[in-house]
């Protein structure tokens, strides 16, 4: 019993060394940038506090240390690991938290900058480290952005359609609904195209109104109701039916403001 109680204190006289010697290790280690070592001291320190019954402080010195390290050198998903275990902690302090916000709003507001200046993919970067690009449920910000950007992409290329086929008001209508302001600048010189098309068919109506213009010039309703009719049952779309329908009863279609009407 003796050399029993012996080795017990031979053991717990050793721990309790070893915890005295423990922080002056971890002072030296942070100083000295060794990181690995210092986080291996503050979890044998934390290990070692049923003897004195403190929570040290020095466990949360460390990773505090080597998260800002791994943040400064855009190691972001690491460094937020990290920040989140320390601030989960219980040598983590309410600043550890506010740091742990910060530099999240801090990738947020960078993905939105790349994503507005037209680099979606760049945007995709500052927010993976977060787990903020993608979800399974399709409800990430990330997620949020691609959509965004392929409706933005799909009145685009919707309009660029349009100005082929000369259907300016519906161009202008698509372009209308692009609200990303890059997307906005790529499509400028479409909306100028468009615009400029407008404006001539109002100079246009305006000059065909003053003289004399009536609606007898145009094609019978009822017959180009009819015709549009029999081209939509072989299954032709409905501009094309139109526009075909109109050419079979000797009529050219004509953009009047926003409505498109057939006339001979």
């Amino acid at each position: 019993m003796a050399l029993t109680l012996g080795l017990v204190a031979a053991v717990i006289g050793a721990a309790r060394w070893w915890e005295g010697q423990l922080p002056g290790r971890l002072e030296r280690a942070a100083s000295e940038g060794r990181y690995e070592a210092c986080l291996a001291y503050s979890d044998q320190l934390a290990s070692l506090r049923w003897m004195t019954g403190r929570a040290p402080r020095e466990q949360g010195r460390c990773r505090r240390a080597r998260a800002e390290r791994l943040w400064q050198g855009q190691r972001w998903q690491e460094a937020l690991q990290l920040q989140l275990l320390l601030a989960n902690s219980e040598a983590g302090i309410h600043a550890d938290r506010d740091r742990l916000r910060s530099w999240q709003e801090e990738l947020r507001t960078k993905a939105m900058a790349r994503f507005e200046a037209g680099d979606l993919e760049g945007a995709m970067v500052f927010l993976k480290p977060m787990g903020e690009d993608r979800h399974p449920a399709g409800d990430a910000l990330g997620d949020n952005l691609r959509e965004f950007w392929s409706r933005n992409r799909f009145q685009q290329e919707r309009a660029t359609q349009l100005v082929e086929q000369k259907r300016w008001w519906e161009a202008l209508e698509a372009l209308n609904r692009i609200d990303h302001p890059w997307w906005k600048s790529q499509s400028a010189v479409l909306r100028r195209q468009v615009e400029t098309a407008i404006s001539g068919l109002k100079t246009q109506e305006q000059e065909h109104h003053s003289h004399g213009a009536t609606a007898a010039n145009s094609v019978p309703v009822a017959e180009l109701d009819a015709a549009i009719k029999g081209l939509l049952a072989q299954g032709i779309d409905d501009w094309s039916a139109f526009t075909r329908a109109c050419r079979q009863l000797g009529g050219k279609v004509v953009e009047s403001g926003p409505e498109t009407t057939c006339q001979r």
